[in-house]
């Protein structure tokens, strides 16, 4: 059979552009990232378009747990993980002594934390003995505390810090009973406590809309900014700056207002 040179000559392009095309996929940077599923890892899928045309292929690995995420880049089998808030990244640095930093320009956002009830409509409601769940780790837990001593449930020493503890408690007036879970386990302890003071990331994952559902929440002025971290050796590389930038950008702005309804608050 004969082919015509038009056919040829389109066949050819063809090919080239594909080439081209194949060439152009194997120069991308692979970028691997460590998230929890909401909001973080859609905000990384969100600018991942923005990525690939830059020349990253981001890539988002998804975790349910605080620690997993941070050993896995302290590690080297992923690249940076966006999940934790500095106060939390500051503690797990200290306590583990492992090589993680906050990424130049990482502050992304912050979710304001929250106190969520099935028993009570608001937090002046617990009764004498009402049994309050918080998070077990060292900056969460403190960070629950200060929340319920700014709506004056509990009173903390003065110098108690972020990191307090139930033992930094001076004034319990209703003699609330505490118990310290894991962060996960949190939404699930709603049937079985008074109240649970639930990180807005798993808050979100159960269903939970803050800015309607709980009894009393932080303000925009938290210290608890969510960020980018990754190894002194590589969180200025050209790949995790560039995933600083898009994510830093007007469109996440409007991406955060837009999906989450003041639940995830731009912190730039």
């Amino acid at each position: 059979m004969k082919l015509s040179r038009k056919f040829v000559q389109a066949t050819l392009m063809a090919l080239a552009l594909s080439g081209a095309s194949g060439t152009w996929a194997q120069n991308l940077s692979v970028l691997k990232v460590a998230a929890t599923a909401v909001p973080h890892a859609e905000i990384l899928n969100f600018v991942k378009p923005k990525l690939k045309a830059e020349g990253v292929d981001l890539q988002v690995v998804e975790f349910s747990d605080y620690v997993q995420p941070n050993l896995a880049v302290a590690d080297k089998q992923l690249d940076a993980n966006f999940f934790q808030h500095k106060p939390y990244l500051d503690s797990f640095v200290k306590e583990r002594k492992v090589d993680l930093v906050l990424v130049p320009n990482g502050g992304i956002h912050i979710e304001p934390f929250g106190a969520y009830s099935k028993k009570i409509k608001r937090l002046d409601d617990l009764k004498s003995g009402s049994r309050v769940a918080i998070p077990n780790d060292p900056t969460n837990g403190g960070r629950a505390l200060l929340l319920l001593q700014a709506h004056g449930a509990i009173k903390l020493k003065k110098d108690a810090g972020l990191e307090a503890t139930v033992k930094d408690i001076v004034e319990n007036p209703k003699k609330l009973k505490f118990s310290e879970l894991e962060a996960p386990q949190l939404p699930r302890a709603l049937d079985d406590v008074d109240v649970a003071l639930i990180n807005t990331n798993y808050a979100l994952q159960a269903g939970l809309n803050p800015t309607k559902d709980a009894l009393v929440i932080e303000g925009k002025d938290s210290p608890y900014v969510n960020v980018l971290a990754a190894r002194s050796d590589n969180a200025a590389s050209d790949a995790v700056t560039k995933l600083a930038q898009a994510l830093r950008t007007p469109e996440v702005k409007d991406f955060l207002s837009q999906k989450y309804k003041g639940a995830v608050v731009p912190a730039f």
